[in-house]
């Protein structure tokens, strides 16, 4: 018997490209875009606020530290506008293929959908990644203010009601929910002064047009120098900026709310490129320049992998959806 002819070298190299490709093509495309991720184009991080303020910053701390850990550009694209909800919906309508996320205050999902007329459901149209810090808020007076502590605040509110007001980041904002919070826990109503931001919010009650903010880390600079005087931490548990200032519940009023930072994905995302940011975020969250950074904005890197983010938002959304209802909170 003749034996059988060996195929040329070039065309058995052929038919084995030609199977392999048939093995990839089944795969999918969107297995093999995953494979490859990231590569294709650079990764973009979709804030909610204006450049330089508290969730930019910690945007870019992050995006600096991915794009090392990742080898692929990180960019921040910044989207403001109603309070994260620009931002979010923009991530709502992109390809989720690993390169569009959205950083953004919990509260874009915790209270937002409870505060505005909208279509949007952040709890249903996107994907919670990975929780990317916190930042604490603190109950912060003019350095003439008669009240030396927050139970004289709220000894002269009971016996003069209305007669005390306080300012805020705007209707709806984490200041202004954890100010409302603290009026429910002390059982006292102050008129309620809302501005475009916490800095001018601030600048106020510095110049005596309000009595009080909850003001989220800006003031530290006015506090240490002695032009601003903190009277207690709306948060369960000290700050580790201030630890000689006590918090609200030490004191008898139970008003707890942090601002938490997160990353979100939209919905489809692979599971495997959601887990690896999440892994890449922890990691840039425990490097040293990560911390004096988010020192330097009265923050902590305090990173939340995709369970424990999830569990964090359903337990806020509960707080602050009741707290909104009660209190008849809009921000329209």
């Amino acid at each position: 018997m003749k034996p059988f002819p060996r195929q040329p070298l070039r065309r058995r190299l052929i038919g084995a490209a030609a199977a392999a490709l048939c093995t990839f093509g089944a795969l999918g495309p969107l297995q093999a875009q995953t494979a490859a991720w990231p590569s294709a184009k650079p990764i973009r991080l979709v804030v909610g606020f204006a450049a330089g303020g508290t969730t930019d910053v910690m945007a870019r701390i992050v995006a600096k530290s991915l794009s090392e850990s990742l080898g692929q550009s990180v960019v921040v694209d910044n989207k403001p506008g109603a309070s994260s909800n620009v931002a979010a919906s923009e991530v709502v309508r992109a390809q989720p293929d690993g390169y569009t996320f959205l950083v953004a205050p919990t509260s874009v999902e915790t209270a937002n959908p409870f505060l505005f007329k909208q279509t949007l459901n952040p709890a249903k149209d996107l994907t919670p990644v990975a929780g990317i810090g916190r930042s604490q808020m603190y109950l912060v007076v003019k350095p003439q203010s008669p009240f030396k502590d927050a139970r004289e605040l709220v000894e002269f509110a009971r016996k003069n009601p209305g007669k005390l007001s306080y300012a805020s980041a705007g209707s709806g904002t984490p200041p202004h929910l954890a100010a409302e919070l603290f009026k429910q826990a002390a059982g006292i109503f102050a008129v309620h002064i809302p501005y475009r931001g916490a800095a001018p919010a601030l600048q106020d009650v510095l110049g005596g047009q309000a009595d009080y903010v909850m003001d989220p880390g800006i003031a530290f600079p006015h506090v240490r120098s002695g032009k601003a005087h903190m009277l207690a931490v709306a948060g369960s548990r000290r700050s580790p900026f201030f630890p000689n200032v006590p918090t609200l519940s030490e004191l008898g009023f139970k008003a707890e709310l942090d601002i938490w930072f997160g990353l979100w994905s939209p919905n489809g995302t692979p599971a495997e490129i959601n887990a690896r940011m999440a892994r890449e975020i922890a990691k840039a969250l425990t490097q040293a320049q990560s911390k004096e950074r988010y020192d330097a904005l009265g923050a902590e890197p305090v990173g939340l992998d995709t369970a424990e983010f999830k569990g964090l938002l359903a337990s806020e959304a509960k707080q602050l959806s009741s707290l909104i209802r009660d209190k008849n909170i809009s921000a329209e």
